[in-house]
């Protein structure tokens, strides 16, 4: 994959730098902060190589890249410069968005440490399993302390995140993150904890608690530090502002987090380990069940993230956690498996290499690839990803199992369900619930998944154009005009993304009639929710891509209507949809519809006729 390329492509698409207020990155996904969403092209987007998908939710603007996020926004890094910057837009949200975007914008930079930490508590539990590394030995005394690194300052790194989720400075808030954690600070609260003298700062009492590992107290005080900031620069003279303003912002800051916002933040914590407990105590199956069944609908939104901080502070408070790693791993490898179940179901080549693909990499922790490509589009796999999950949560809930240190939920993260002073059944039965998962999982997909038996195509006289031109293409392909009006080349359209191929090659057609028909026979893969374009893959494999208009969506499903779903099978002249071409020119729109073919390295050449055409005239040649 060509990064620079990608990202050059994604920048220009979301509407160029000056339309970025910030972006980040996750696992999976690039995550902007635009400031008019409505300058982004969605089609556009979904349409470029390495994109799988979009998600507008909780005011960002999600592209799904996959596991090569990573290098595409350290292209785009450069690109831009830094544009990972305080995101103030949230204020036009509502509170449930702005509550998402705020826990997605400081859990989600800190995925990839927690990560590696979970996975360094694995590797040494599976040493330590097998009898290679003793836990008296100075081997896991290194190993150990490099992976609680990440959990005992995990403060700090939420620090740097929420300062630039809430707009003030990272490096003080940073600071503030170490000031909980100082070593003399832990001195004086194990000093008070012991019947010693209470600590306090001007007469006010400091409650003595211990914030490694914590993850509220420091939220709530960098939140405060954001507002202490644009305060301290106001008043601040111009001519000792450089020093008046960092120390005004830490000393009120630190002293308001030490006294009142991290106790507060400390009880929040608290109270919900007491909550933990009481479900775990009544009902431990419940939470993992619930997980287990809706975990893909979370992801899609990605609201998921929500769930993070509550497994963090149920391991932190309790020393493992039962119900969200466990549900999640158990969410995790049913859509995996339902995927891999349609892969031996399918007989289209595409979905067939896509779902094993993608498959795979759910089953081993990743989820959005096989969600955005094969889950969402198929009923029947996000039915047996929910069942299957529902199950193995249910099973490993009702047996309590446990989770000791996070990390991606997959096969390759299951030794973190070794705990040293856990018997080796709780590793067994979260790999008896994994399983359980999958084969339940895969079993529904399979049986739903059984392909319809092919009805015979019932025998009928081809024309003589048509047979003349069957036997002139042999591998090659014919396509049909889908519009009647004027064919044009494609560098006629007034959009570089087309007119320079960027999307591909192919050609386009001014409309004179609102009517779209099936160019060939195949199958719609996608069918954009505002009704101004649609994709499909030929009987031949070719990747079809209709974009009806410019611009046109910002019409936001205004004037179209389209007949044809997603995973319909589709014969030659088949009528797709309707638009109401009038009233598109009239909103001030170009009609023009460019018909790309997305895969233009299978062909050797790819040729269109120009002017006055009829839908369903011979018109694209795609030669192989």
């Amino acid at each position: 994959m060509d990064y620079q390329k990608l990202s050059k492509d994604i920048l220009r698409l979301v509407g160029g730098s000056d339309n970025v207020v910030a972006v980040t990155n996750c696992l999976t996904r690039l995550r902007f902060n635009l400031k008019d969403e409505s300058k982004a092209d969605d089609a556009a987007i979904e349409a470029l190589e390495g994109v799988s998908g979009i998600v507008k939710k909780g005011g960002q603007y999600q592209i799904i890249i996959g596991t090569d996020v990573p290098n595409v926004f350290n292209a785009l890094s450069k690109l831009m410069g830094d544009k990972e910057q305080p995101v103030k837009s949230t204020e036009k949200m509502k509170w449930s968005d702005r509550l998402i975007d705020t826990l997605t914008g400081i859990f989600t930079p800190i995925l990839m440490p927690l990560t590696a930490a979970g996975m360094l508590k694995a590797v040494l539990a599976i040493l330590i399993a097998f009898g290679w590394v003793s836990s008296e030995s100075m081997t896991y005394q290194v190993i150990n302390f490099m992976a609680d690194s990440t959990f005992y300052f995990l403060p700090i790194f939420l620090a740097n995140s929420a300062a630039i989720k809430f707009g003030c400075s990272p490096m003080l808030a940073m600071m503030l993150g170490g000031i909980l954690l100082h070593p003399n600070f832990v001195s004086l609260v194990n000093v008070a904890k012991d019947g010693g003298e209470a600590i306090s700062i001007f007469g006010l009492p400091i409650y003595a608690a211990n914030y490694s590992s914590s993850v509220i107290p420091i939220i709530l005080g960098v939140w405060f530090m954001s507002k202490v900031e644009p305060i301290a620069d106001r008043i601040s003279p111009k001519a000792v502002k450089f020093f008046t303003r960092p120390l005004l912002t830490i000393l009120v800051s630190g002293i308001v987090t030490l006294c009142v916002l991290g106790p507060v933040g400390y009880i929040i914590a608290s109270w919900i380990g007491d909550l933990v407990k009481t479900i775990n105590s009544y009902a431990n199956w419940l939470v993992p069940t619930i997980i287990g069944a809706v975990l893909p609908y979370l992801v899609m939104t990605g609201t998921h993230h929500a769930l993070t901080s509550i497994g963090i502070n149920n391991r932190m408070t309790f020393g493992f956690d039962t119900f969200i790693y466990p549900g999640q791993l158990a969410s995790n490898i049913a859509q995996g498996a339902a995927a891999l179940a349609l892969s031996l179901r399918s007989k289209d080549k595409v979905v067939k290499e896509m779902s094993w693909a993608n498959g795979l990499t759910a089953v081993f922790g990743i989820t959005e690839p096989v969600l955005f490509s094969i889950t969402m589009k198929y009923k029947t796999n996000m039915i047996a990803s929910s069942i299957g999950g529902a199950v193995g949560g249910f099973f490993m809930g009702i047996l309590n199992v446990k989770n000791f240190s996070g990390g991606l939920p997959g096969l390759l993260t299951l030794p973190s369900y070794i705990g040293l002073e856990a018997p080796m059944s709780n590793f067994y039965l979260a790999c008896a619930g994994a399983l359980i998962a999958f084969v339940v999982s895969f079993i529904v997909s399979y049986v739903l998944n059984r392909p319809k038996k092919e009805e015979e195509e019932p025998v009928s006289q081809k024309t003589e154009q048509e047979e003349i031109t069957e036997k002139a293409i042999d591998a090659s392909e014919i396509l049909y005009a889908p519009l009647n009006g004027k064919a044009v080349n494609l560098q006629e359209v007034n959009d570089p993304t087309f007119a320079n191929e960027i999307m591909g090659k192919g050609a386009a057609i001014i409309p004179s009639e609102g009517k779209l028909y099936a160019p060939c026979d195949g199958k719609i893969m996608t069918v954009f929710r505002t009704g101004h374009a649609l994709t499909m893959v030929s009987s031949h494999q070719a990747q079809i891509i209709i974009h009806i208009g410019l611009d046109t969506v910002k019409l936001e499903g205004k004037y179209f209507h389209i007949h044809a779903k997603e995973g319909d099978q589709v014969k030659k002249g088949d009528l797709l949809g309707e638009f109401d071409l009038d009233m598109i020119c009239k909103e001030g729109y170009d009609p023009i519809t460019p018909i790309i073919i997305a895969n233009p390295d299978d062909y050797k050449e790819i040729s269109a006729k120009t002017g006055e055409i009829q839908a369903q005239d011979a018109w694209m040649t795609l030669e192989a």
